[in-house]
């Protein structure tokens, strides 16, 4: 929507206007008052009059501009609002003159952060009486966050170039910059028992048919409700339930420690591990999970009064948008410890878990194999620190395989993350067969160039 501004800027009265005058403006009034004064004491009335008319010219150019300054609107439109990272919004500035005077040559001015890029200037032509001047620019940012559009400025200038004013426009403008969301296939994910030499596994499907659960038919049913699939394997005529079964639930657990990742900026590995988190958790909602995105500092989104089951009040449209907002401005937390993650998950109902960790010690390492006694199914997406820093193919690595085999005992699918990694792809191997997964697991370290 196209916001008005028509807030006026402090300190507006005819003193302050009179700051506006140019160099020009106040070389005319200070010939004309030089030119009074030398009218008097030669007494020359012609020059005198010559005086008045430097001194008054300026002066007419304040007073007419100042009215006219405030009979001049603004406003903005975004379009869209909310963006993902280095996509494009474009932002349309209008001008209108309602005044029944003409303008003289018109600047405006809107103030964008510099993550967003230059500032846009716009030069306008005199503008009619009735008026209206229309220009846009586009932003873009790499880094999500929040980013302040305006205030709008507009400077006037009279024909004569000898006053400049400046109208403010009160309104904003917030633009919201959430991470990249890549699409991920539809996967059959698994949880490995761990403690038991049956080795027993848990699997959650999110293929989406295939988890209707049909009955009988029965009189009066629209036939429009029938299963074909089942009816065929059943040998009699079956439809969907009318009432849903519980949603599967899901929780996608984000490690936000400062000192599990090294680096900044779009390409670092708490960059990828967030849009990571989103990927899954808009993947999920779309799959008819419900989700909730945890932190490593206990919190999450949404509360647990509100965790996007069935009859909750908010949409996976909804839900998903308000993931994505909290994520665009989730920043590095101060703890060093995931045991806030491990309570909050405590007393679960063995729904799927989905991790995203940075680099973890031994301590982490079992405080998050803990963690899989709490879920169904457990996923984790390690990031390869020594990788991650640049660290040569040849280092020693025995550290990071012993946290990645210590996750796996305890019933994990735990994946190694390296520079590059495509997410889809570490998506798919994490549901694959247990023996294709360990066969190939680690070489997903190396990731892609």
């Amino acid at each position: 929507m196209r916001r008005p501004t028509g807030a006026r800027e402090a300190g507006g009265g005819l003193g302050a206007a009179l700051g506006g005058l140019t160099t020009r403006g106040r070389s005319f009034l200070a010939a004309g008052v030089a030119a009074a004064g030398c009218s008097y004491v030669l007494g020359q009335e012609d020059l005198l009059r010559v005086g008045l008319l430097l001194t008054v010219l300026p002066l007419v150019c304040v007073v007419v501009l100042h009215r006219t300054r405030h009979r001049v609107t603004g406003s903005r439109r975004l379009a869209p609002a909310r963006v993902t990272a280095s996509a494009e919004a474009r932002v349309s500035l209008r001008v209108d003159n309602v005044s029944r005077l003409p303008t003289g040559v018109l600047m405006l001015q809107d103030r964008v952060p510099y993550v967003l890029g230059p500032r846009p200037r716009f030069v306008l032509a005199r503008m009619e009486p009735g008026g209206r001047r229309e220009v846009s620019y586009r932003v873009r940012s790499d880094l999500r966050g929040r980013y302040p559009l305006g205030p709008l400025e507009l400077r006037l200038a009279d024909p004569f170039g000898m006053c400049e004013l400046t109208r403010g426009f009160g309104a904003h403008d917030t633009l919201t910059v959430v991470p990249r969301v890549e699409a991920l296939p539809p996967v059959r994910l698994g949880g490995r028992s761990a403690g038991y030499g049956d080795g027993r596994h848990g699997a959650l499907a999110l293929a989406g048919e295939d988890d209707i659960i049909p009955r009988g038919y029965r009189h009066g049913d629209d036939m429009r409700r029938v299963h074909w699939r089942s009816t065929a394997r059943y040998g009699e005529l079956m439809v969907r339930r009318e009432e849903q079964p519980q949603r599967a639930r899901c929780t996608v657990l984000l490690d936000t420690r400062a000192v599990a990742y090294a680096g900044a900026g779009p390409h670092s590995p708490f960059e990828w591990a967030v849009a990571g988190a989103a990927s899954v958790a808009v993947h999920l909602l779309e799959r008819g999970l419900a989700v909730r995105l945890l932190t490593d500092t206990g919190s999450s989104v949404p509360g647990p009064e509100g965790t996007g089951g069935a009859g909750s009040p908010h949409g996976s449209a909804d839900l998903a948008g308000l993931m994505l907002d909290t994520l665009a401005v989730l920043d590095h937390s101060e703890g060093t410890g995931l045991s806030p993650a491990h309570d909050a998950l405590r007393g679960g109902d063995g729904g799927l878990l989905v991790a995203f960790f940075g680099e973890l010690d031994e301590q982490q390492a079992m405080t998050a194999a803990r963690m899989r006694r709490r879920s169904g199914a457990a996923v984790a997406f390690v990031l390869d620190g020594a990788s991650w820093a640049g660290a040569p193919q040849g280092a020693d690595r025995g550290g990071a395989q012993e946290r990645l085999r210590v996750l796996r005992e305890a019933g994990w699918t735990a994946l190694p993350v390296a520079p590059g990694a495509a997410l889809p792809d570490l998506w798919r191997l994490a549901g694959a067969p247990d023996g294709l997964a360990d066969a190939r697991r680690d070489g997903v370290a190396g990731g892609r160039s």
